[in-house]
């Protein structure tokens, strides 16, 4: 079987910064698992990743002499799979558009493919979910918990649930892996399957609706209030209102607080009565800042909330304006709505204002936080966070302005 590497399309990665700072596109975690993760399991193979160079420490390629270059963009469906192990090499599946889907050749690339390469391109017209933006992360949330839930499930039978206090709607699309504890709580898988990942626990008085998946030791606190659409990814601890939102993993929002249309990188954390704004109260568009054009887009959509990357805090009762961007490694806090656009190594707030958080004690608190989770901050780690603050540091636009103009 050819080895499967996952590419990043130069374009769309720039589109999904910040989260792209720290890991290849496929790294992006929608439904249940990441877009690596599910071809992995559709292919059945662990996938390795051609990438930004400064990523390849880390995320390194791993090519012989028969390779299929999969878009690291690209949510796998029977079609694609079925189109993907036809391809014969030299071959290629390319959209309508001209988007790239995937590869076949007997080489190591050392760039990602272009539709100018010398392969023989086949149209793929079969619809197919590829992340494009920022928004597409929790617009396509939902459908891909349910097609991940479908894959994961199939053939398995669930742990049972024996709590007696707790009630469950639609048991039978409410799948429990070995080790899960749920305790006096409300699960309702009425509108969409319901997993809950190995060690997993939804605590006292939660309510749970459908599509909804908690990843592997991910808790859910007290009274915790999850809407349809959630993925919580793994060893992450969340409370209060989240709705349509995925946290990547390693992530924290321990306390009440609405979160809405929202993308939480690893390793971050949301103070007590952390919110955000969704939705405008004059029902327009949200607008979201751009890493390729260094302003705000029109998404196209009234609902959108923040995206957070990787490592970034946000202190208590933090507030954050509909459509907010916020870098890799960040310390915000303060009163008043925060910037649109909150760029990496920020610290501080709308009132105060904005200095450049210190490197060395920004490297010092993410390793902190490694040792917390009994996981080693190593040199590569390191080096992603160096760079990424020099690229940062040379963007020539700031942090841009608290009001949707």
């Amino acid at each position: 079987m050819p080895n499967l590497i996952l590419f990043d399309d130069p374009v769309i990665r720039t589109a999904l910064l910040p989260f792209t700072f720290t890991r290849p596109v496929a790294g992006i975690r929608v439904g249940i698992q990441t877009l690596a993760e599910k071809w992995a399991d559709v292919l059945g193979q662990t996938g390795s990743f051609l990438t930004e160079p400064y990523l390849r420490a880390k995320f390194a390629q791993n090519a012989g002499s028969d390779n299929w270059y999969i878009n690291g963009a690209v949510c796998p469906t029977p079609a694609l799979h079925e189109a993907i192990l036809a391809l014969t090499p030299g071959a290629g599946l390319i959209t309508a558009g001209g988007v790239v889907l995937a590869i076949r050749t007997n080489t190591k690339l050392t760039a990602s493919p272009t539709i100018n390469g010398s392969y023989s391109f086949q149209p793929f017209d079969e619809p197919l979910t590829i992340i494009y933006n920022l928004w597409d992360i929790f617009v396509h949330n939902g459908d891909q918990i349910r097609a991940d839930f479908a894959r994961l499930t199939a053939g398995r039978t669930s742990e049972p649930i024996t709590d007696p206090f707790t009630r469950c709607y639609a048991p039978e699309n409410i799948f429990v892996e070995p080790g899960a504890t749920i305790r006096a709580s409300i699960l309702n898988a009425e509108g969409g399957p319901i997993y809950i990942g190995k060690n997993a626990t939804i605590s006292e008085g939660s309510i749970v609706m459908g599509p909804f998946s908690l990843g592997e030791e991910s808790t859910v606190n007290w009274g915790g209030k999850m809407r349809s659409n959630t993925t919580i990814g793994p060893f992450c601890k969340v409370g209060g209102e989240v709705s349509n939102s995925i946290f990547f993993g390693h992530s924290n929002k321990g306390h009440d607080g609405f979160l809405g249309n929202s993308a939480i990188g690893e390793w971050c954390n949301l103070g007590a009565n952390v919110n955000n704004s969704n939705l405008k109260n004059d029902y327009s568009n949200v607008k979201l800042h751009s890493y390729a054009t260094g302003r705000l887009e029109d998404t196209g959509r009234i609902f959108c909330g923040l995206m957070m990357g990787d490592f970034t805090k946000a202190g208590i009762s933090t507030m954050f304006n509909t459509g907010t961007v916020v870098g890799v490694s960040a310390n915000v806090f303060g009163s008043g709505f925060q910037p649109k656009h909150i760029s990496s190594f920020s610290w501080g707030g709308a009132i105060d204002g904005f200095t450049t958080y210190r490197l060395e004690k920004a490297l010092h608190v993410a390793a902190e936080a490694f040792k917390r989770r009994n996981k080693v901050f190593d040199k590569q780690e390191e080096d992603i966070l160096r760079e990424i603050f020099t690229l940062e540091r040379t963007r020539s636009f700031d942090n841009s302005s608290p009001f949707d103009l």
